[in-house]
């Protein structure tokens, strides 16, 4: 209908042609000036995607984990996780978490390192 013969002339006819015809037959102003679109204020994907086991902690507040022992530090709203079951997650890098729920009590590097930071909230 176009008389458009090759690839090319099509994108050239999208972008400049029909976008704008388009744009202007359906286009409606915004309501309100600025973007609608928000930061992402959820969990760190990295801790939705990777390798998440449950394991319970001994009673050294110890979790074993291939082959290691992951030492849980001391917590401002408990004071031990004694017998208590929580979620090791490991992130393909090699770097692992200790989840209590949304809580993270811990997170060490691919050397099984300590890493010290904030209590932050998870999924």
């Amino acid at each position: 209908m176009r008389g458009l013969t090759s690839m090319a002339a099509a994108n050239h006819y999208l972008c400049d042609v029909y976008m704008a015809e388009f744009n202007g037959r359906f286009g409606v102003p915004a309501a309100e000036a600025g973007s609608a679109f928000v930061a992402f204020a959820g969990p760190d994907v990295a801790d939705t995607l990777c390798v998440q086991e449950d394991r319970q902690v001994g009673r050294d507040n110890c979790v074993a984990w291939r082959g290691c022992s992951l030492q849980i530090p001391q917590q401002a709203h408990r004071h031990h996780y004694v017998r208590a079951t929580v979620c090791v997650h490991e992130q393909p890098d090699g770097r692992l978490a200790i989840f209590d729920g949304p809580r993270c009590l811990a997170r060490f590097d691919a050397d099984r390192q300590h890493i010290t930071q904030t209590i932050q909230e998870a999924a």
